[in-house]
């Protein structure tokens, strides 16, 4: 609408600056016209009086004109182009994937991943933790059906770069996530002591921004709604399954546990926000070891045991390298308290002090386990 009063407000300004000239050469010649040879005045010079005063006409003409559209112009408020910021690198679906690939470390029980916290400051990469908790058990030898559940909630904290191509600006993010798994198995026994057990893995979860923080940063410091960010929250379902080989041999004087584990789910995202819609292939081989051997102290009127234990985790599929490293490794020593005597439903208690070790990352971590 603005568009079509400017145009006509320039075209009314236009004939009146016509009507303008047209008057004055009708007032040229009707004067030439009535200048009578009587009065004594030759009409020769009254011609070339009334030539100069038709040129001053004509300059005097052009500077209305000139100064008509001017004004017209000057009249017209000023059209400020807003400056608008893009996101750097904000590939909707990359950013959905990862996204979905950190949810897929909590995936299963594992000891280097079920309680994990990523910082580095000085390259400024994003902060991630995670804490997750879960097990497994078979419900006996006479009828060895393997289940087990996990349950993990992570907290990822990117930030993106927007710009608009002369200036900068930071948006921080947190995603916040959760994600439950379950799994359902059968032990095949290869030895007395050794197993085969295929799993079959589900998993459901959701990841959600923290629209309190994104959208109140967006909104104040670039006036845009960005709804990738802003209204950043998916769901995923997850299908896919474990490949096990399970070796246990207790002893009174000590107890063995080894496992070999082979995991691949998929992730994919359903009835979510169309700004982050995505999927992943969450993969990943994992060795576990345990040694556990009583201590020659006595707690609950059993022995105390001593816990030794080392696990690897190699990241495969999508979570190779989502967080800068492909592998962990995890050393841990403990002690076990043994509380069978008592009618207790747990029956052992277990606290491990765990050391952390991968590339380019290391660290410590508290755990605890308990059987019932």
């Amino acid at each position: 609408m603005r568009g079509k009063h400017d145009s006509a407000l320039f075209n009314a300004l236009s004939r009146n600056a016509a009507f303008c000239r047209c008057a004055a050469d009708s007032l040229w010649h009707d004067l030439y016209a009535r200048l009578p040879e009587s009065a004594g005045v030759r009409q020769a010079d009254t011609l070339k009086l009334l030539h100069h005063r038709h040129d001053l006409r004509q300059q005097v003409m052009s500077i209305l004109a000139t100064l008509l559209i001017g004004g017209w112009i000057a009249l017209t408020p000023t059209i400020t182009v807003a400056q608008v910021f893009d996101v750097i690198g904000a590939n909707v679906q990359k950013r959905a994937n990862g996204v979905l690939a950190l949810m897929g470390l909590a995936l299963t029980p594992d000891v280097t991943t079920g309680s994990l916290s990523i910082t580095e400051d000085q390259t400024d990469d994003p902060d991630f933790s995670q804490v997750s908790g879960g097990g497994g058990f078979t419900v006996s030898q006479g009828f060895p059906l393997y289940l087990e559940g996990t349950l993990g909630y992570s907290q990822y904290d990117p930030v993106f770069i927007a710009t608009n191509g002369q200036e900068q600006r930071r948006l921080p993010v947190q995603w916040n996530s959760v994600v439950g798994t379950g799994g359902i198995g059968w032990d095949f026994p290869l030895t007395d002591e050794l197993k085969l057990r295929p799993i079959f893995n589900f998993s459901l979860g959701h990841v959600e921004s923290d629209a309190s923080l994104a959208g109140r940063v967006i909104t104040e410091k670039t006036g845009l709604t960005l709804a990738f960010l802003e209204h950043g929250r998916l769901n995923a379902y997850g299908l896919g399954g474990s490949l096990m080989l399970d070796y246990e041999r207790y002893r009174p004087e000590n107890e063995i546990d080894v496992e070999l584990r082979y995991t691949n789910i998929y992730l994919q995202s359903f009835a979510s926000s169309r700004a982050v819609q995505g999927n992943a292939d969450a993969q990943s081989l994992n060795l576990w070891a345990r040694w556990r051997a009583p201590t020659s102290l006595s707690a609950l009127d059993r022995p105390l045991r001593y816990v030794l234990e080392y696990a690897h985790t190699t990241f495969l599929g999508d979570l190779d390298g989502v967080l800068g490293f492909n592998h962990l490794n995890s050393f841990g020593v403990g002690l076990e308290l043994d509380s069978s005597k008592y009618p207790l439903v747990i029956t052992r208690t277990c606290l491990v002090v765990r050391y952390l070790l991968g590339e380019n990352v290391s660290g410590g971590s508290l755990g605890l386990a308990v059987t019932f």
